[in-house]
């Protein structure tokens, strides 16, 4: 087989690995970019009503302007609109093909996928974000089929108990947006109070949701373990269990660095991010580089879409500079 060749090899089709390959196209590099799922993939699994907090043009990569009727945009508007942007700049997009394997024989990459594809450039940009690797509650019962790290829609449990287990935006949201169809919420917090950084026009809700006991929430309480029927927490109260057919364990997500530390990198073990230079995010491997929400390892409050995409210039202007050629 030979290898497919190109300038530079972006794995994720998210908007920062879509912003970088943007930018190098218009560098005059060749790019392809590598994606294990569908284009911007966590967005499509994101929940179905979703609408975001930024306005349109916070979210533009390649100076496509974002248009749409409304304020804020919904899901389905920002999966369109990256779609059009990849189509528009004629983007490399290869598909439903996970990458495996990134050597560094001599002075190029290797990039090898589960499908048996092979790709060699003299640099890479890791763009996989985090969102396929929810952060794990470690207690017996989390992996049965009624445990779920992901929420999409409320329909299934309508009339149904059900047990949030988060305090932060994600669940929050989703507690609500459940309440509202008609399922008995019980939300779950490890701390005090819900986290300071739940969005200033939902908190009011949740904390009236709470205060009328149209929701329960149990704070200051951590989950001990988890059966086909029931959810066991340990409080100021002590032991109890609460009745859940249901459960959405919300409490965020981390890098998959597992995969990140056998491309090479090296990945801080109590933050969990690759070291990069914070200038231009070139990891200690030379050539290689991280881009997006993973440059931020567990700490995904600090890098969202609206900035993750601006690492493009900064990558592209270095691996430019590394072929000798001006930005």
């Amino acid at each position: 087989m030979i290898p497919f060749r190109s300038d530079v090899m972006i794995i994720g089709s998210g908007p920062s690995g879509l912003a970088c390959a943007i930018e190098a196209k218009k560098s005059g590099l060749s790019a392809i970019v590598l994606e294990k799922g569908s284009i911007t993939d966590s967005i499509r699994r994101f929940p179905h009503d979703l609408i975001w907090f930024s306005t349109p043009e916070l979210l533009e990569i390649g100076n496509v302007p974002f248009v749409i009727p409304t304020v804020r945009p919904t899901r389905v508007d920002t999966l369109n609109y990256y779609r059009k942007v990849a189509r528009h700049e004629q983007l490399d997009i290869r598909q439903h093909d996970a990458v495996e394997e990134i050597l560094h024989p001599g002075d190029e990459f290797l990039v090898r996928t589960a499908g048996g594809k092979e790709y060699r450039g003299t640099s890479v940009v890791v763009a996989t974000g985090y969102f396929d690797n929810p952060n794990r509650l470690g207690v017996p019962g989390e992996n049965l089929p009624h445990v779920h790290q992901y929420y999409d829609e409320p329909f299934s449990c309508v009339g149904c108990d059900v047990v949030v287990v988060g305090g932060k935006n994600s669940a929050v949201e989703t507690s609500l947006d459940l309440y509202r169809h008609d399922a008995r919420v019980t939300l779950v917090h490890r701390r005090p109070a819900l986290s300071e950084g739940v969005k200033y026009w939902i908190l009011p809700d949740i904390q009236n949701r709470i205060n009328a006991g149209q929701i329960a929430a149990c704070f200051d309480s951590v989950v001990t373990r988890i059966d086909g029927e029931s959810v066991h927490l340990k409080g100021p109260e002590g032991e109890r269990s609460i009745k859940a057919d249901f459960v959405f364990v919300l409490i965020g997500y981390h890098p998959e660095t597992d995969l990140l530390r056998k491309f090479g990198m090296t990945v801080d073990p109590e933050t969990l991010a690759p070291h990069a230079d914070p200038q231009t995010f070139e990891t200690n491997v030379p050539g290689l580089y991280v881009a997006g929400s993973v440059v931020a390892g567990k700490f995904n409050n600090k890098i969202f879409v609206e900035n993750g995409r601006l690492h493009a210039g900064p990558i592209v202007r270095s691996i430019m500079e590394r072929k000798g050629r001006k930005p």
